[in-house]
């Protein structure tokens, strides 16, 4: 807790919006990494999904870390090109990095500090996240567990990376082995990846990560793995270890997909449904893709023309239009056009509304 809250403390000490005015584009979305659990000595790619934020998929985007080191310190104002983000598309970011080389700082070093907390920012700094942190998963349990294998996470899906841990020490004949690999497939073998001792590219595809100890650990995302086609369904990872050219192997494992949950599908409407030209005119809407973060909308009302934009993300994006002022003393106004639209130029909403008439 102490370490959380001198982290803290010491980010708001340091930012520096509180010497220039600063734009605020949000708060920093889901957060992933690749490997999906990896030594801080290890290379690993984060990404940070910002659908929810004001950030333009066309801005470059930079790295500000204050823990647990400052790589790019002193640099609000004109971020050095190590601390770019690399662009995946869809409103995803991603920066790939070894800890202990980024931050100068040995592992134990690295977990004995508050964690990995940043912002992400724009090159000059005048544009910038929430305060976030990195979420890093501790698999050092697994040394002492006795388990054969553990996966991060235990049900994995087609798209996401995993991770597979395996003890090789409680298999007999594992010991001394120049190289483990993993003869494998998905949906009981309908799709695999063999292990071909003979070809040098499967060789080094299907080889395990040592990490010493008679540890290994395979990181893969299925579908690029397997080369599955769009819209395959995956079921279950089969799989069993090799040693060296076959000279010993685990069973037969078995991985069990987890579900696919679809997003649910966006909800866009008026409010009220029944509107004067004496009434504010709201519009919402829920469950936005990714990367959707405004409503740009154009009333028609007679000769006149009202614009504007609501921002928000991918829960909600909601605001209201001041028909008041705005209609004031246009008569005869039976009813108005509007046109709503995303910041992608797709079309929301194209309707006429029929506006109440008031008594006189």
């Amino acid at each position: 807790m102490k370490k959380f809250i001198y982290t803290i403390l010491l980010a708001l000490l340091m930012a520096p919006n509180f010497m220039k005015a600063q734009e605020a584009a949000g708060a920093v979305g889901a957060m992933s990494s690749f490997p999906v659990v990896y030594k801080y000595d290890e290379k690993v790619t984060w990404y940070f999904d910002l659908s929810g934020t004001t950030f333009a998929e066309t801005e470059d985007l930079y790295l500000w870390m204050w823990s647990p080191s400052e790589p790019d310190a002193g640099n609000w104002e004109n971020s050095s090109d190590f601390a770019k983000l690399h662009y995946e598309g869809d409103k995803v970011w991603s920066f790939t990095l070894t800890p202990t080389t980024y931050f100068s700082k040995t592992p134990d070093e690295i977990a004995a500090s508050a964690g990995f907390w940043f912002r992400l920012k724009n090159k000059n700094g005048s544009k910038q996240s929430e305060v976030a942190n990195v979420p890093y998963t501790d698999f050092s349990s697994f040394y002492t567990a006795n388990e054969l294998i553990r996966a991060y996470p235990t049900k994995p899906t087609i798209d996401k990376g995993v991770s597979i841990l395996f003890n090789a020490n409680l298999i007999p004949g594992f010991a001394g082995a120049s190289s483990v690999h993993i003869h494998s497939g998905l949906n009981d073998w309908d799709l695999k990846q063999e292990y071909q001792s003979w070809l040098p590219d499967i060789v080094e595809k299907t080889k395990l990560k040592d990490l010493g100890n008679g540890f290994y650990k395979m990181d893969l995302v299925p579908k690029t793995y397997y080369n599955a086609p769009d819209g395959y369904e995956m079921k279950n990872l089969v799989f069993l270890m090799v040693k060296d050219d076959w000279a010993a192997t685990t069973p037969d494992q078995v991985l069990y997909a987890g579900a696919y949950v679809p997003p649910p599908a966006p909800v866009f409407g008026f409010f009220p449904l029944q509107i004067s030209q004496k009434d504010f005119l709201g519009m919402s809407r829920k469950n936005n893709e990714s990367g959707v973060n405004k409503l740009i909308y154009t009333i028609t009302a007679g000769s006149k023309i009202i614009t504007g934009e609501f921002t928000g993300g991918t829960a909600e994006i909601k605001g209201f239009v001041n028909l008041v002022s705005e209609l004031n003393g246009i008569a005869n106004l039976t009813e108005i056009h509007v046109l709503v639209k995303d910041n992608k130029d797709k079309t929301i909403s194209d309707t006429t509304m029929p506006l109440k008439t008031l008594d006189k």
